[in-house]
């Protein structure tokens, strides 16, 4: 007979895995790709202030993008707290569910430069993995972090978004030449 304190420990276990690359599930979320089915996914991104005061942004895959296994391009408001705390430590957080795991991801942040024809306002950011790890339980898969359902003007959304993509893909193919 099995010690059933054993059983209870070993389904309570929390599996972590660290990674250097994006793991191939989140490379195809961040990729840029079908973003309308992709709509309601949010990633936070952490960041701290001149103060020492943690700012959450959230954001969406309209915002993000993974033009390689190590990188992540960010375009965010230039007026953002993320913005500007960024611009002074070159480090944030980020952090989703993805495939009932959840992630957290140190970044190394620089400016990307951004596209001639982009008049969106955004700035472009180019992020390194420095640290990573996906984290889950036996015992209870997530189902979902933040997430939110388009209204109104989501078609409007939706082409921005593609834009913005499009732009992130332009500056991260600039940069890397």
């Amino acid at each position: 007979m099995s010690d059933p304190s054993s059983a209870s420990t070993s389904a309570r276990a929390l599996e972590q895995v660290t990674f250097d690359e994006w793991p191939a599930n989140v490379r195809a979320l961040l990729d840029g790709s079908l973003l309308a089915d992709k709509a309601g996914f949010t990633a936070s991104l952490l960041t701290v202030d001149a103060n020492g005061h943690v700012r959450t942004s959230l954001l969406s895959v309209g915002e993000l993008y993974a033009p390689d296994s190590r990188t992540l391009c960010i375009a965010l408001w230039p007026q953002a707290r993320a913005t500007r705390a960024i611009e002074q430590s070159g480090r944030a957080a980020l952090s989703f569910v993805c495939d009932a795991a959840f992630y957290q991801v140190q970044l190394r942040v620089t400016p990307l430069p951004g596209v001639a024809d982009d008049d969106s306002g955004l700035v472009y950011l180019l992020g390194s993995i420095d640290t990573a790890e996906a984290q889950s339980v036996r015992y209870a898969h997530l189902t979902g972090g933040i997430t939110f359902a388009l209204q109104g003007e989501g078609n409007a959304v939706l082409e921005r978004w593609e834009q913005q993509v499009e732009y992130l893909k332009r500056a991260a193919a600039a940069s890397s030449r």
